[in-house]
């Protein structure tokens, strides 16, 4: 017989629940669309004008979602930027999963970022940050070596225009810099050069209730370039394999340090650190102090709770370990033209309200991204051409990326390209990672 405690609990399980999802760009969409899947009653907001279409069909959409703060139950901002107002609304009793200034500085800003790690502890690389094009370069010639050219401010959204260099004595560097001199002039703005290391680039990742960080830990590898073999140019990101663990080495050399921080900040989210490691350590890149896209996605193919509850549990600050299914997850982005640039003329000629055609009536593990829903057909909008994520799941890796491939070969969409090889670093990788420890 049920005591009255776990009855209560059975029952607030059950509970239907209003959720504000307030969106830069329309990234959100899958998440409000399951959300609203699970019975939740889902209104959804994009700031972005080119973006608003996204997402009609799917969920319901408003105009203005300050209109709507009396009526939702919890808010899910997915971006950087809005930390200010998360506060204000916690502050005012409300459930939110979001940022906060602290954290939106960790991301954005990539001095205080490395500051905050030497503050607490963490080996970072030598970087050194530049006003001036023709001052970048002085710097290369007189310390030749292999560097990485990060943007900040406003241009590190144009993840193109991040550059990881390969010569040892920083000659392809050189070169980058006086072409972003003769395009960009003095609108870049400023930006990092940071030490380039060798190794494997990894990150870890939890979310956070509010008062610590929630088991399991989540590890993923990103591929960012947009041709198999990471060639081409760098997209912000094409797919990525990943697994949760309860342990993590990496995890705790680095994001765990900051638990005390984050609670004095009164963070309530997810929050990720992308990692350089080698034999001689693990270097922290950067944050990202929101959902990742599309690392939120495929962790949703691999969370076997349903995601609306799960978001209200961490928005209240309960304890609880995340269901998650065990071995790996895979997903792929599958985009159009003119991705990964803008061009709106190339857009509306080749990709604008292109229908996605599936020949078996299964969506499972495709995650709508920019579309919109007339009359159950998904058509492509936005203006940036990405169309869908495909996940696959299972006990190996190579299983995982058969499930997605099957999966991708069930859907037809004019001029869509995508990467083959999500998930195959992983054979070489685990075993570096597994002789250094780290796994």
């Amino acid at each position: 017989m049920k005591s009255k405690k776990s009855q209560t609990l059975l029952k607030e399980d059950n509970t239907k629940r209003k959720f504000l999802v307030v969106s830069r760009w329309g990234e959100s969409l899958d998440i409000a669309y399951a959300i609203s899947m699970e019975g939740h009653t889902v209104k959804m907001y994009i700031e972005d004008k080119p973006s608003r279409e996204i997402g009609y069909g799917f969920v319901q959409k408003v105009k203005d979602w300050q209109k709507h703060i009396e009526w939702a139950d919890i808010f899910i901002f997915d971006y950087t930027g809005y930390g200010k107002v998360c506060s204000e609304l916690r502050a005012a009793g409300k459930l939110v999963i979001g940022g906060t200034e602290y954290t939106d500085k960790l991301e954005l800003d990539r001095n205080f970022g490395q500051d905050e790690l030497k503050r607490h502890k963490i080996k970072v690389l030598p970087f050194k940050e530049f006003f001036s094009f023709q001052e970048a370069i002085d710097y290369v010639k007189s310390h030749p070596n292999a560097y990485v050219i990060k943007p900040m401010g406003e241009t590190s959204e144009y993840k193109q225009l991040l550059f990881v260099g390969s010569d040892d004595e920083g000659l392809d560097v050189i070169r980058v810099l006086k072409a972003y001199e003769k395009s960009w002039g003095d609108d870049f703005g400023n930006f990092q050069l940071q030490k380039k290391v060798k190794g494997v680039e990894v990150s870890a990742s939890a979310f956070f209730n509010g008062k610590e960080f929630l088991e399991p830990i989540n590890i993923t590898f990103e591929h960012k370039k947009l041709f198999p073999k990471e060639l081409g140019v760098s997209t912000g990101e094409m797919g990525s394999s990943m697994f949760w663990t309860k342990d993590s080495p990496i995890f705790e050399a680095t994001l765990r340090k900051f638990e005390a921080t984050l609670v004095k900040q009164k963070f309530v989210g997810h929050i990720d650190i992308n990692c350089i490691v080698n034999g001689n350590g693990i270097y922290p890149l950067e944050f990202t102090s929101r959902f990742g896209y599309p690392q939120i996605f495929i962790q949703r193919a691999g969370i076997t709770e349903p995601i609306g509850q799960m978001f209200y549990k961490i928005a209240s600050g309960q304890k609880f370990k995340i269901q998650v299914k065990k071995g790996f997850q895979v997903g792929a982005f599958l985009v159009v033209p003119p991705f990964p640039y803008e061009d709106k003329k190339t857009f509306e000629l080749f990709s604008k309200d292109s229908v996605i055609v599936f020949k078996k009536d299964s969506k499972e593990g495709v995650h709508p991204m920019h579309l919109k829903n007339i009359n159950e057909e998904w058509l492509i909008t936005g203006n940036t051409g990405i169309a869908l994520l495909v996940t696959g799941t299972a006990l190996t890796m190579r299983d995982a990326q058969k499930m997605m491939q099957n999966r991708i070969s069930n859907i037809i969409i004019n001029n869509v390209y995508y990467r083959t090889d999500i998930g195959d670093r992983w054979l070489e990788d685990s075993d570096k990672l597994w002789s250094w420890g780290l796994l």
